[in-house]
């Protein structure tokens, strides 16, 4: 069975936590008002509960916003609900009370995660209660819009920037100085420093557990596949986690005391070349009861039509087989090496060699981008062990580099 401390959710103070921490602490402080965004899975939702928890009141409020409900009253129950107020009597009357709610219990600042789903009804919500805020307590709030968002994208700004009075009045209450913010994934050194803090995390269950040793292995994985789509060189805590995770299980069930450069190129493998297989899922399924097998080195993944006809040709050939005394398994003839090839792009360009080396069974293929990403077809495997010398693109451990022999 799979350890439970794999799938339990630990909070690290990673270079990112300390970033975006500390903005939402300066938006707090100073009641401003800005619009906060960062990648998906980069650890926006633990580090606001994190903040929240160590508020210790509700000085700081922290509401997620409402999925398929564009009704103001959607993000106004969120608040009353934060507050822990009953969500009694018709909205009519209960949205007036609101913001003196807030000056009763002292909310400083108001968190809204999710933000890029927001909508204008929402927007013109938030407008209202901290309008009502200023005239009638004195009370200004502060306001972090948290976004998920990739590359320059900046959720909401085409919206503020449309030239209606309510949002211009909206815009003019955003910081002057910081009213977009993007917080930054984590650079190699901080990748490093992440491996290091997982190694005590998990030294009860691999006493000679060694992350930082292959910390440019794991940052360069994630920075030349589709977890990188920009290419801004940055990586996320979750991209981080899956990766170490998946080969630390495998590992736990192989009764192996640290990890191996083989086990986080598999790993790597699965979740970034074959992330798209589609997998079938027949008989009994996954059992909680049995733990699974040991990993061999080799990514399973399920056969196309195409393989299971050519795997039932080899079985009516092997039954008729009259000298045949023992049968033997048989084994599919296509390779397991297909997908996305994690080689950067303008590199590839640049060199002008478009052959590229399958990495396990050594059989080569010309590539040609599309859509911005280089893919290796499906192919039978090589039996015997390719002697190529003219110029081609090799994986060596888990790099990708051009070679001339």
């Amino acid at each position: 069975m799979t350890h439970p401390l794999f799938h339990k959710e630990t909070f690290l103070e990673t270079a990112f936590e300390k970033r975006f921490q500390a903005m939402l602490r300066s938006a707090w402080n100073k009641r401003s008002w800005h619009v906060i965004v960062a990648d998906p899975g980069s650890g926006k939702t633990m580090g606001i509960r994190d903040l929240v928890k160590t508020a210790g009141s509700q000085a700081v409020l922290a509401i997620v916003t409402p999925k398929n409900n564009e009704d103001e009253q959607a993000l106004g129950d969120q608040l009353y609900t934060a507050l822990g107020l009953p969500l009694r009597g018709h909205w009519r009357t209960r949205k007036p009370k609101l913001m003196g709610h807030l000056h009763q219990y002292g909310t400083e600042c108001i968190i809204v995660d999710d933000a890029h789903d927001l909508s204008l009804e929402h927007l013109m919500f938030i407008k209202e209660i901290t309008d009502q805020g200023r005239l009638q307590y004195n009370h200004p709030l502060g306001l972090c819009l948290v976004a998920a968002g990739r590359g320059q994208m900046i959720p909401l700004k085409e919206t503020l920037d449309l030239p209606d009075p309510t949002w211009l009045q909206f815009r003019r209450r955003l910081d002057p100085l910081q009213p977009f913010c993007r917080v930054a994934g984590h650079t190699s050194e901080e990748v490093r420093d992440i491996l290091a803090s997982l190694e005590i995390v998990y030294r009860e269950l691999f006493p000679h557990l060694n992350l930082r040793q292959w910390s440019g292995f794991i940052y360069q994985w994630l920075t030349q596949s589709h977890f990188d789509p920009t290419h801004s060189g940055r990586v996320t805590m979750d991209h981080v986690m899956k990766l170490v995770t998946t080969a630390l299980e495998w590992a736990y069930e192989a009764n192996a005391t640290d990890v191996q450069a083989q086990t986080l190129e598999d790993a790597a493998s699965l979740l970034v070349l074959r992330r798209d297989t589609f997998r079938v899922i027949d008989g009994d399924g996954p059992s909680h009861d049995i733990p699974p097998a040991e990993p061999t080195g080799e990514v399973q993944v399920s056969w196309t039509q195409e393989e299971q006809a050519d795997q039932k040709t080899e079985e009516r050939a092997s039954s008729n087989d009259e000298h045949s005394v023992v049968m033997q398994p048989t084994k599919s003839v296509k390779c397991t090496f297909s997908g996305e090839v994690p080689i950067d792009l303008q590199q590839f360009l640049d060199s002008g060699v478009h052959l590229v080396e399958c990495p396990d069974c050594t059989s080569t293929s010309a590539l040609s981008p599309h859509k911005g990403i280089l893919h290796f077809k499906p192919h039978k495997r090589r039996k015997t062990r390719s002697t190529l010398t003219e110029p081609r693109w090799v994986r060596r451990e888990m790099i990708w580099a051009m070679v001339s022999k």
